[in-house]
């Protein structure tokens, strides 16, 4: 015998919303990802190592050459080439909003540390950083700027690539830049790193340099970034993807050989691979 009420029905449709929310709770908990780290010795020597590019130097492209040279001794002539482009490095608004929201978020990121790793390994964070975005207005000024990139399949040994002033020239043992012709006063290695990375992408991985900028004054500055590559192996029940991670340190000096500070002004990508996996 059931006699029907206002109250009863309101308790009825209380207690059905609260099953179904438990239900649904005990479902999504089943389903929701569990990450598990795990490191071991990298074994794959035979494996090549992929670099992405794209960087904007304050440079016109005829002034600049791109190399790489690993501990083999073979040099970016053995692995492909990289595209020149010339532009101009100031930003349209379009493209200036793209960018300092990158560097802001990456920014975060580095001050956050590993805070909200699960959040990125979660989410395909990376869809929001695609490529930079077209002009949307041309300057009238003539191009003052040099943007290098593509991919190059390299040795995965430690290597240097770098950016110079003067074109490469390769020799039987090594290469050189040719500059004669350059003057102190046309070197400018003000830069801009859209991309920079190794192997295939992947969602969660964040790469460090991706959104950096580094302004100078002075003519005869060198940029250094030591990096260490991580091989990574992420594993879903889906799919497992190879690819790789790096931390970098970067350091920065104006070359003046008066005041005993020595070397090549330039960029230079001084990468290394780890052993562990």
């Amino acid at each position: 015998c059931k006699e029907q009420s206002l109250f009863g029905g309101t308790l009825s449709i209380i207690s059905f919303a609260l099953i179904f929310w438990l239900v649904y709770s005990e479902i999504n908990y089943y389903l929701h990802s569990k990450f598990v780290f795990k490191f071991s010795p990298d074994i794959d020597f035979d494996a090549k190592l992929k670099i992405n590019v794209d960087i904007t130097i304050a440079m016109p492209c005829p002034n600049l050459g791109a190399d790489i040279l690993d501990s083999t001794n073979q040099n970016a002539f053995k692995f492909g080439a990289l595209e020149e482009e010339e532009t101009w490095y100031e930003l349209a608004p379009n493209q200036q909003k793209y960018f300092e929201s990158r560097k802001h978020f990456n920014t975060y990121l580095r001050e956050e540390y590993h805070s909200i790793q699960e959040f990125l390994w979660r989410s395909s964070h990376t869809s929001i950083f695609s490529n930079m975005p077209t002009r949307n207005k041309k300057p009238a000024a003539p191009y003052d700027a040099c943007r290098i990139h593509g991919s190059l399949i390299l040795n995965k040994v430690a290597g240097n690539f770098h950016i110079t002033a003067g074109k490469s020239l390769n020799l039987p043992r090594g290469h050189i830049h040719i500059s004669a012709f350059m003057s102190d006063t046309d070197y400018n290695f003000t830069h801009r790193i859209n991309k920079l990375s190794f192997g295939d992408p992947s969602p969660g991985i964040i790469h460090p340099l991706e959104g950096d900028e580094q302004v100078t004054n002075s003519s005869s500055m060198l940029f250094q970034y030591f990096i260490e590559v991580v091989p990574t192996s992420v594993k879903t029940q889906l799919s497992t993807v190879e690819t790789y991670q790096y931390s970098v340190k970067e350091l920065s000096r104006p070359i003046d050989h008066m005041k005993g500070s020595h070397g090549m002004p330039g960029i230079f990508f001084k990468y290394d691979v780890s052993a562990l996996k």
